[in-house]
């Protein structure tokens, strides 16, 4: 039922984890697919090769999103191989995982998590807003801690809640267009970014926690991703979409 044929979609932080999954659910559905990434090439080739075996083209490009010319050289690649952008995924981030109370966090690490968590999703919607097409898409990837908090991860929980306020604020800019804008917020997802925190029984004790009982995969996300970057959510904007197994619910 999700038809994206013909349409075109930007992912950043594509070649791996929940940026691969959208990438190929969307090429899956018809859409060409640019695979935005920092410095896993090998990954982002063998992601783009997956995806074009649906029988779609796309198309690689390395850059690191916190440099704030990266968002502007980012849609100038991908309108030099498209007429227009239909889609931007902006799923990229960081998770420092080393727990730091905030009394000891150091200004490193808070600027480094707002530089690319937030700043270069600013950065990289505020080239949407003047290049993507009519009627276009934009999915922001936030974050359970996003809602509820993370203790000894205040950087990351903020950087990921100022994308839920942001993608409100976007929407109403956006929509005489008929653009809309949303922000998906998962919890736990099986991927490498989180595998730190699953070492030594952290994977049993974060099950225990989730109502359901069980870590999502990456296309358990990517599916309401896919969703929300088709006709059938032409009526949903500003929307934080929760998918984390109930763990909001279970303290």
């Amino acid at each position: 039922m999700i038809d994206l044929t013909g349409k075109t979609a930007i992912v950043t932080g594509a070649s791996r984890g929940l940026g691969r999954a959208v990438v190929l659910l969307l090429a899956e559905a018809g859409a060409s697919v640019g695979i935005a990434y920092r410095n896993r090439a090998r990954e982002a080739r063998e992601t783009l090769r997956e995806a074009e075996s649906f029988g779609i083209a796309g198309w690689t490009r390395a850059g690191d999103l916190a440099e704030p010319r990266e968002a502007g050289l980012l849609f100038a690649h991908a309108l030099e191989r498209w007429a227009s952008v239909d889609i931007l995924v902006a799923n990229h981030g960081v998770w420092p995982p080393c727990e730091a109370a905030l009394e000891e966090m150091t200004d490193l690490q808070w600027e480094r998590t707002i530089a690319v968590n937030l700043n270069s999703v600013f950065r990289l919607c505020r080239e949407a807003a003047r290049r993507i097409a009519e009627g276009g898409r934009i999915v922001l990837v936030g974050s359970t801690a996003g809602q509820r908090g993370e203790a000894f991860h205040a950087d990351y929980a903020a950087s990921k809640g100022a994308l839920a306020s942001f993608a409100k604020s976007l929407c109403v800019e956006l929509a005489p267009r008929g653009i809309t804008v949303n922000c998906v917020a998962p919890g736990w997802i099986d991927t490498e970014m989180a595998e730190p925190a699953m070492r030594g029984g952290g994977r049993e004790a974060i099950e225990k926690r989730i109502p359901l009982g069980r870590v999502a995969r990456a296309r358990d996300v990517a599916g309401p991703v896919a969703f929300l970057c088709s006709d059938l959510a032409r009526h949903v904007t500003g929307e934080v979409m929760n998918f984390n197994g109930g763990s909001v619910l279970a303290g």
